[in-house]
């Protein structure tokens, strides 16, 4: 039953008239270009630079303030044809990058990675465009745009967490030297109603 009932829908499938296989095959991406993703960026409401350094093209906008750059991967069959694209947020680091933050980032999730490089943190999300449609590349579009933000609350909780940890291991330290703060600061009051008793 389970084998009629498969059968019985691919025939439905490959018979119906609302979509044809041609029409399948037309609707979808296999390479993306810089109009491509300009129309697809612009579509969905994010302001798009075209930039070239090097020769190598790349776009940039921003995402409620947040910075980041498209850069175009592994060339199609055509000139000016792409298969992949990668999305890139680079942040400055001043002064020390707590421990083990890229590395637990990139433990946790799946579909953006951090890296140190240089004085840059970066976050970069490739998106392989391989018979896929166009909601599929919006689709990534808006997980990218979700991890931005998700990137920034991960940075100012984990720099948080990391002071309070800081904190809490100097802390024995500074009880230590406490008490003989304590201690001194009692023995000059022990001693100087002494001296003027004895005055």
């Amino acid at each position: 039953e389970i084998r009629l009932s498969l059968v019985g829908s691919e025939m439905c499938i490959r018979d119906s008239p609302l979509i044809t296989r041609e029409e399948m095959t037309m609707t979808l991406i296999n390479s993306v270009t810089t109009e491509s993703l300009t129309d697809l960026l612009q579509g969905a409401g994010y302001r798009v630079n075209q930039t070239e350094q090097n020769g190598i093209v790349q776009l940039l906008s921003a995402s409620q303030g947040i910075g980041y750059a498209v850069r175009f991967g592994n060339p199609g069959s055509e000139a000016g044809h792409y298969v992949d694209f990668t999305y890139s947020c680079a942040l400055r680091v001043q002064g020390e990058l707590p421990a083990g933050l890229a590395e637990l980032w990139n433990a946790s999730r799946r579909f953006a990675r951090l890296s140190l490089q240089g004085e840059f943190l970066v976050m970069e999300m490739d998106v392989v465009v391989a018979g896929v449609g166009e909601t599929h590349l919006r689709s990534q579009l808006e997980l990218w745009d979700r991890l931005l933000q998700e990137f920034i609350v991960y940075l100012r909780e984990y720099s948080q967490q990391a002071a309070q940890l800081q904190a809490q291991a100097e802390a024995p330290q500074a009880a230590q030297s406490q008490p003989r703060e304590e201690a001194a600061l009692s023995l000059i009051h022990i001693s100087e109603p002494t001296r003027l008793r004895r005055i």
